[in-house]
């Protein structure tokens, strides 16, 4: 894991190699997409779709967990083979794309360019950004970069240290799941609600782990730990919370609050209400602090390695 982590921190997945074979995530999401099709009746019973969508999602997580379990076999258990391993495992870590679609909304938001700022940070949020300000522009860029911290790359990374290569693969498929069928949309609602409740599910230690890792690392590790302890459980999602709460308190901004989706308001609770709103500077300070935590995560793997 830690060779895999090195290897995206350096390459990223290139923009030439996606062009020509795509990326294993979009590969999976081709199954999905098909399985929903075919399975995702709108004339069936609520209860019908249930158990169709829990039967996709078992069919999608086990076929990639079982052929990244072949790939591991084949491989003899040595150094090289770790390194190999680790090639392997790179796709799957999101380290160094998380960290440029971040940063390319700090820059141009640090520059006055808000347009450019609100157009980058559509990217990676769901909400209207025609309805964000640059402190909504911020608070949107500092959320998902927490978020995703947890979802794209240190629970690919903890499941991975545990099972390997079918860990790693295996938690990709729960991920890609949620995010193309766990919605609470009329089609989704029922067909998706077995790859959310495993999501869920993956995510909580994740979520936890990564939410120390801000903590500890933070330039006030007490408020970031304070912080987290009081409004983690405020969030509507059992998981995000943690880093969300933990990175608001690391920066002593306030994050989340009311938002607009699709033109309908969430109301969704204030994280470290009392603080001030973020800036574009405090988006930088975000990806410096996930950069010192994941490279903190990578050491210690090594050093799990060697022991």
């Amino acid at each position: 894991m830690a060779v895999a982590m090195l290897v995206d921190a350096l390459l990223g997945w290139p923009s030439g190699l996606f062009l020509r074979i795509g990326h294993p995530v979009t590969w999976l999401g081709r199954l999905i997409d098909a399985l929903d099709a075919r399975w995702n009746r709108t004339v069936d019973a609520p209860w019908l779709r249930q158990a169709a969508g829990g039967a996709a999602a078992l069919i999608v997580i086990t076929l990639a967990a079982a052929l990244a379990w072949a790939v591991q076999s084949a491989i003899a258990p040595s150094w090289r083979g770790v390194i190999l391993l680790g090639m392997f495992g790179w796709p799957f870590v999101a380290l160094r794309s998380l960290h440029d679609h971040v940063a390319a909304v700090a820059h141009p938001l640090r520059s006055g360019d808000v347009a450019s700022a609100r157009s980058a940070v559509s990217m990676i949020v769901g909400r209207d950004p025609h309805q964000l300000d640059e402190a909504g522009i911020a608070r949107a860029a500092i959320e998902s970069l927490a978020e995703n911290a947890s979802d794209g790359v240190v629970a690919p990374i903890f499941w991975g240290a545990i099972l390997g290569l079918p860990g790693i693969v295996g938690y990709k498929a729960v991920n890609t799941l949620d995010s193309m069928i766990g919605h609470r949309t009329e089609r989704h609602q029922s067909f998706g609600w077995a790859a959310a409740r495993i999501d869920d599910l993956a995510n909580v230690i994740p979520a936890r782990l990564t939410a120390l890792l801000f903590t500890l690392l933070a330039p006030r590790p007490g408020d970031a730990m304070s912080c987290m302890a009081k409004d983690a459980r405020k969030h509507r999602s059992i998981n995000a919370g943690w880093p969300e709460a933990a990175m608001a308190g690391a920066l002593g901004v306030r994050l989340c609050g009311p938002r607009v989706y699709h033109g309908s308001v969430a109301e969704e609770p204030w994280l470290n209400g009392n603080a001030a709103d973020p800036v574009a500077d405090d988006v930088v300070r975000g990806l410096k602090l996930y950069v010192r935590s994941l490279a903190a995560l990578a050491g210690l793997l090594v050093i799990l390695a060697f022991v």
